[in-house]
């Protein structure tokens, strides 16, 4: 760090899985995090060492209190709906959650002083994309409602840059976040989540029936979909990284978060049976609407914008870390 205390920042969603982790790294990092979450899909458990404030990104007198209070000199925004079916069903909520009401965070912050935003976005706003691996210059066409509300709101920030000169945003667009904190402390803790590795993982445990593989029929090697997956303590270095750049040299970026490799659906699940030793059942179906065949990122602009190199680019490494954690998980609440 370029500073001895480069103080408080305001980690919206921070007690959700991505949010907590990021908090946990700002911390370790010397700042500040503060976190504002409705923890509509948030675990309290996981924000320890920091403040944690339940209340929603759209509560304007909440969110002044808390810049004016601690001082808050950076936005992280992680507070959003995320699935993809989801969004397919209910597009009007997922426009009003990821877009309506981060219009209200972004506009109050703004108008009280902080105007130094690091954004959660994601590949879905590029769509089916012609080229691949995708870069950030690739045409943006996202195919469900939620890579549309993301790319709605890149779209917000930077028309604010445009508009404010001491207005700086970097934008962060994952592709398949996995894994859990090497330290067993924090992981994927939604009961209803949608990630590939976190339901293989359950599946094994035995806390589901089955495994559902969506779509084995994509112009792929195996049929089988396939994604860029990294490791969630790389995508939190990734923000801390993020907001020290544009501390350090205020600009404007749009960052893929990827390794620039994929790996199938197929792949994925024997290699969750590898590392658990558990021959789990899997029934295949088929595709879900708005699901693009493959997404693989080009991420050397994040490694040369931000000197980064991944610390964890092996498959079986983040699902083993991703394993110790569901085992813990579950034995927490086998004690409970």
């Amino acid at each position: 760090m370029s500073q001895a205390d480069p103080g408080s920042v305001l980690v919206a969603g921070g007690a959700g899985y991505i949010g907590s982790h990021v908090s946990k790294a700002l911390a370790i990092a010397g700042y500040h995090p503060v976190v504002l979450d409705n923890l509509s899909t948030g675990n309290a458990a996981h924000v320890v060492d920091f403040p944690l404030i339940h209340a929603d990104i759209a509560d304007t007198g909440r969110v002044v209190s808390l810049i004016r209070e601690h001082k808050i000199r950076a936005l992280l925004h992680f507070a959003a709906s995320i699935q993809v079916e989801e969004s397919v069903r209910f597009p009007l909520d997922y426009y009003e959650n990821n877009v309506c009401r981060t219009l209200r965070l972004l506009r109050t912050c703004s108008k009280n002083g902080v105007r130094t935003v690091v954004f959660s976005s994601t590949a879905a706003v590029y769509g089916s994309p012609e080229k691949l691996p995708v870069s950030e210059d690739a045409a943006l066409n996202p195919i469900n409602p939620y890579g549309r509300s993301k790319m709605m709101v890149e779209m917000m920030l930077k028309d604010m840059a445009a508009a404010l000169p001491d207005f700086h945003f970097a934008a962060l667009r994952y592709f398949n976040v996995a894994g859990a904190d090497r330290g067993g402390r924090i992981g994927q803790s939604y009961p209803k989540a949608t990630h590939l590795i976190t339901l293989a993982l359950r599946t094994a445990l035995g806390l589901r029936p089955e495994l559902v593989i969506f779509g084995t029929d994509y112009a792929t090697a195996d049929g089988t979909a396939v994604r860029d997956y990294i490791d969630i303590e790389d995508i939190a270095f990734l923000h801390v990284r993020a907001l020290d750049a544009l501390f350090e040299r205020p600009r404007n970026l749009v960052l893929n978060c990827g390794y620039g490799h994929g790996f199938s659906v197929n792949e994925v699940v024997q290699t969750v049976k590898r590392v658990t030793g558990i021959d789990f059942p899997v029934h295949e179906t088929g595709r879900r609407p708005g699901d693009p065949p493959v997404l693989v990122a080009d991420s050397s602009r994040a490694k040369n914008e931000l000197n980064w190199t991944p610390m964890h680019d092996k498959l079986e490494e983040i699902i083993r870390a991703a394993w110790e954690w569901e085992r813990k998980l579950h034995s927490m609440k086998a004690i409970q």
